[in-house]
């Protein structure tokens, strides 16, 4: 019986000593930054991600919206006034319309020009496009660097913290003069 209870005590407290809380607290202030990085740089990630899933969403609505107009039958002159008095407004045109816009107005620009030529209205209408859907992919791509840092980096950054720890458990056991696991 008494070795059953002085077991039981044992076990009572090493799961006190086992909580998350203690083994934070007791932990070294190296370790205890690291975990405090990765802790920071998870939250981080995490509204990023879900910031970057709701553009995402609204993006790809709008381009839905914006592909049953355009192929709807609907006078591309009154699609890109509507565009441009949204714009003007400052609602924020996203995507695909900003790409429209920019070759919508390219052509119409070129076209009332004195004798336009029909392959250079058409290279300038697309390379104003192109311009316009590098401007869109950038803000696509917006913190995926970071995230892509971040998933790279913190498994050796953890890797670190746990090694630091091994170590000084190490020093710890070897100041005590029972030196067993």
């Amino acid at each position: 019986c008494e070795v059953i209870l002085i077991c039981s005590g044992v076990a009572a407290v090493s799961e006190e000593s086992l909580s998350i809380l203690s083994l934070v607290v007791n932990a070294s202030l190296l370790v205890q930054v690291v975990m405090a990085t990765l802790f920071l740089a998870s939250v981080i990630s995490w509204v990023m991600i879900v910031q970057r899933g709701l553009y995402l969403r609204t993006a790809e609505r709008n381009f839905r919206q914006f592909e049953e107009t355009f192929w709807s039958g609907i006078d591309l002159n009154s699609l890109y006034h509507e565009i441009c008095e949204k714009h003007d407004e400052a609602s924020y045109s996203t995507g695909i319309e900003n790409i429209f816009r920019a070759g919508f107005s390219e052509f119409n620009r070129l076209a009332r020009a004195s004798k336009p030529e029909p392959d250079a209205i058409m290279e300038n209408t697309d390379r104003a496009m192109r311009i316009a859907l590098s401007r869109e992919e950038e803000n696509l791509r917006t913190h995926l660097t970071f995230l892509a840092s971040v998933a790279s980096v913190s498994p050796y950054i953890g890797l670190f913290g746990t090694v630091w720890g091994i170590m000084n458990s190490f020093r710890g056991l070897a100041m005590v003069q029972q030196a067993t696991l």
